[in-house]
């Protein structure tokens, strides 16, 4: 039984994102998540999903709109980053470690720049998700001597080392090699069973049918359909999302 208490609720009115000399890579979406969701963004490329993902924790400055987590307005140039990054936290395909700190020290850095968390206490809950990711053993490493998988594990440990109320996933699995894809998988099922409230844009089909709450369907910026996983893989009632799921499965 999933429970709310870790995640909040995103809500995202009128959001619309254009980038110089190019029609809107999003355009007006609305959309609100409960907390506790798992949401799985599918949509072929260039469809306007990363774009989206990357607004929510204002990686990308919108041109339209207003997008809310637990009630912080993400989209109001008074809000801090720091308090985004105690709301929200982001996963990326390319891992982004520093190459030049352990694991450990990767993980516990945000945490005692941006919360001013003790060293000890840093280093104990970095410690403490590395366990979660299952990956303690690899705290003393460098990032270059570890997996792709367990690149994409640190970063996940990294990434909630702030504690945040909304985990972000833009393509996780897509720089790994097939074999470690099922290992980062696994982690974010464990997060979801937890209650986490999670964004996450894959082109792991399977997996969004097995763990999602709901899918939604990205398509030139827009969402052109949403619904459970059972019902979007079954039965989808849009023509575009139907070519494009016979096209992948």
């Amino acid at each position: 039984m999933k429970s709310a208490q870790h995640g909040a609720r995103v809500e995202l009115n009128n959001l619309t994102k254009r980038f110089l000399g190019e029609q809107a890579a999003v355009r007006d979406v609305n959309l609100a998540i409960k907390a506790g969701c798992f949401m799985t963004f599918l949509g072929p490329s260039g469809s306007g999903k990363s774009t989206f993902i990357r607004c929510i924790n204002g990686l990308e400055k919108i041109d339209k709109g207003a997008i809310y987590v637990d009630g912080l307005p993400i989209h109001d140039p008074k809000t801090r980053s720091t308090e985004v990054a105690k709301k929200v936290g982001m996963v990326f395909q390319d891992f982004n470690l520093f190459p030049h700190m352990t694991v450990l020290e990767n993980v516990s850095l945000a945490p005692r720049k941006v919360k001013k968390m003790p060293k000890e206490e840093a280093t104990e809950l970095a410690l403490d998700l590395l366990a979660k990711v299952g990956i303690r053993d690899q705290a003393d490493k460098y990032p270059a001597a570890t997996s792709g998988g367990q690149k994409q594990r640190v970063a996940i440990a990294r990434a909630l080392a702030m504690q945040p109320q909304v985990m972000l996933f833009d393509e996780p699995t897509s720089a790994l090699d097939p074999e470690m894809i099922a290992e980062v998988l696994d982690v974010m099922k464990g997060l979801a069973e937890g209650g986490m409230t999670m964004l996450v844009v894959t082109h792991e089909m399977g997996f969004a049918r097995e763990v999602a709450d709901r899918v939604i369907f990205f398509d030139e910026g827009n969402i052109v359909e949403q619904a459970p996983p059972e019902k979007f893989f079954t039965a989808p009632e849009h023509e575009r999302t139907q070519r494009f799921l016979a096209q992948i499965l």
